[in-house]
């Protein structure tokens, strides 16, 4: 088997090299991130709708916080309202307690609260009353009623316009106090109408993201089901071309290439890939002499096997027969250190025997000398 180099020009080099730019190309598309991340991105989407439930509790807690503030000013301003009142109603009781425990009748401006004719009254004789005592003189008493009762209208007409100036003055501090809340709805209705336009605005600018979003995820899929087809159809072309090339059909003679200078013609590889009928008849003799060289080989081992295994045979052999002989010989030991241990046994129990029996003989000899040498009889 040759190997041939195809010059530039030769079709299957073009189309070799048009297989290599169109998987560079493809490699090119695959590893690029701006088209891989063009579709759905579904972290960005799932974190705005985070983002957005963030904003409505942060915007629910804020109008909260506003109602709880505006309950608040609410009480603390009837408080204050309260706490005027009674401030109004101890003075009231504390001018009322002034006029009835220090303008007495007897005073000298008893006139300005008392009744004035209550306040001439004489608890004691006028005999006994001095110059001094008097309080109206002639004269003086003229025209009294008329300017009691005009001083009456007059007091009454103080009094009214009072009250009056006091109402303009709530009515005033209620209107004021009825623009500032009215300025502050109007401000929470702006904030919230300007809340509600953002949230529409964002919503038409996702609605519109999600659209082009749609729309490049279907532009994509369109593309690479185009591009999926002509790979197809390139491929299917390819197979095509390669089923009914020579390669496949083994054409001998397609295959052959005259080099000239009297050599024998070249065979290209990859137009056909037979075998000519020398070539065959040589593959078989190779094959031939391969297996009888294999057998050869087979019947050496198995002969080296047969001859180890004996020569371990024997090895086995000789260690049986020798543990045996050792067993024997362990054996043998055995018995005769047995019948030594039961000689020395023997010999042992004589011997305690007769020391036994000489020390029974002899007790009663030692009873009798040891009487003599201490003197009993």
């Amino acid at each position: 088997m040759y190997k041939v180099d195809l010059p530039l020009d030769h079709p299957k080099e073009k189309a070799l090299e048009a297989r290599k730019s169109a998987e560079r190309a493809r490699k090119a598309r695959v590893f690029n991130t701006r088209l891989r991340v063009m579709g759905l991105d579904l972290d960005a989407l799932n974190q705005q709708v985070q983002e957005k439930k963030c904003r409505q509790n942060m915007e629910k807690q804020r109008d909260q916080a506003f109602d709880t503030l505006r309950r608040c000013q609410e009480e603390t301003l009837l408080q204050q309202d309260n706490n005027e009142k009674e401030k109004r109603k101890a003075l009231h009781k504390d001018l009322t307690q002034h006029w009835t425990s220090q303008q007495q009748v007897d005073s000298h401006d008893a006139d300005l609260k008392c009744d004035l004719k209550g306040a001439f009254k004489i608890t004691l004789p006028e005999a006994e009353l001095g110059p001094a005592s008097m309080q109206i003189f002639k004269g003086e008493g003229v025209g009294g009623d008329q300017m009691r009762r005009e001083q009456v209208k007059k007091t009454e007409k103080d009094l009214l316009a009072q009250m009056d100036d006091n109402k303009r003055k709530d009515m005033r501090a209620k209107h004021k106090e009825m623009l500032v809340n009215r300025e502050l709805v109007y401000q929470d209705l702006r904030g919230l109408q300007q809340a509600a336009v953002e949230e529409e605005r964002k919503k038409t600018a996702r609605v519109a993201l999600d659209s082009y979003n749609q729309a490049l995820a279907a532009e994509r899929a369109e593309n690479l089901k185009e591009q999926r087809r002509r790979e197809e159809r390139e491929n299917l072309a390819e197979m095509w071309h390669t089923v009914n090339s020579d390669m496949m059909t083994e054409c001998a003679e397609a295959a052959e290439r005259h080099v000239g200078g009297g050599r024998p013609p070249q065979v290209l590889p990859d137009r056909w890939k037979g075998m000519s009928p020398e070539q065959l008849s040589t593959f078989h003799r190779e094959r031939e002499q391969q297996r009888l060289e294999r057998q050869r080989q087979l019947w050496g081992e198995k002969i080296r096997n047969a001859t180890w295994d004996l020569q371990l045979l024997k090895l086995s052999n000789k260690a049986e027969e020798k543990e045996q002989r050792t067993a024997e010989m362990r054996r043998e030991q055995r018995i005769q250190m047995d019948q030594y241990n039961k000689q020395l046994a023997r010999e042992q129990q004589a011997h305690q025997d007769y020391l036994n029996k000489e020390l029974y003989t002899n007790k009663p000899t030692k009873d009798y000398f040891y009487q003599f040498n201490t003197g009993s009889r």
